[in-house]
């Protein structure tokens, strides 16, 4: 039987049949936050526990939102994602870097055939570059970027 870009996408990610319906654990590939959100994903990272991302290579963060700064608190901010990312030696994009929609994929972070979770509602634009993408809530995204 033919199946869906998403039942494909997620059959691949989970090592198993998944059709519409199912409820399953998949894998991703790739993950993020923005100034927006980011430091409530650091805050949950560390509420976790975890002392170490997944894989410093599939998950950035970008400064997009605010930028430039307009006010202490948004720069206290910015400041604790360039401190995190600085800690875990993760990809940062900084303010002039882009958009995060249009710098993660142009940097070649996302592929056609990926799982990607972003802490951010406009995440699924990535789905017209044939991959499956949604945004999540800050803490569902640092257990992400916890446990991949």
């Amino acid at each position: 039987m033919k199946k869906t870009i998403a039942e494909k996408i997620f059959s691949a990610h989970s090592n198993k049949d998944v059709k519409a319906g199912d409820l399953t654990v998949a894998d991703i590939d790739f993950c993020f936050g923005q100034d927006g959100t980011s430091m409530l994903v650091i805050d949950a990272f560390k509420k976790l526990g975890a002392k170490k991302v997944f894989d410093k290579n599939k998950f950035c963060m970008v400064i997009d939102h605010s930028a430039p700064s307009p006010s202490i608190g948004v720069s206290e901010a910015h400041k604790k994602m360039r401190n995190f990312a600085k800690e875990h030696d993760l990809n940062m994009f900084d303010i002039g870097c882009g958009v995060c929609h249009q710098i993660i994929p142009e940097s070649g972070l996302v592929m056609p055939g990926n799982l990607v979770v972003g802490a951010d509602s406009h995440t699924c634009t990535y789905g017209a570059l044939g991959v499956f993408s949604t945004g999540m809530g800050s803490t569902d995204v640092a257990v992400a970027l916890a446990a991949g």
